[in-house]
């Protein structure tokens, strides 16, 4: 297993615990639950945005920009269905 392959499972790992959390927040019963699993999603996400920026840092997750021809397809796509 090299470098990337490892952190990419860590990314992966990374976003279930994010979804996990913030789900506990959304089903959470006390203010006091709800704050808690509010800051544990962050520094999850946290956490996570800093893996991913070390992966596209290294060219291991690239991601491409979206040109305005689309952004605008999808503009007009979307303002239709309102």
């Amino acid at each position: 297993m090299n470098d990337k392959e490892i952190m990419e499972g860590i990314l992966l790992t990374t976003k279930g615990v994010c979804d996990l959390l913030m789900h506990g927040s959304v089903e959470s019963a006390t203010p006091r639950v709800h704050e808690a699993f509010n800051q544990s999603l962050n520094d999850a996400l946290c956490m996570q945005n800093g893996i991913y920026n070390q992966m596209a840092g290294r060219g291991w997750y690239p991601s491409d920009q979206a040109q305005p021809q689309q952004i605008q397809q999808v503009r007009q796509k979307y303002a239709a269905q309102g």
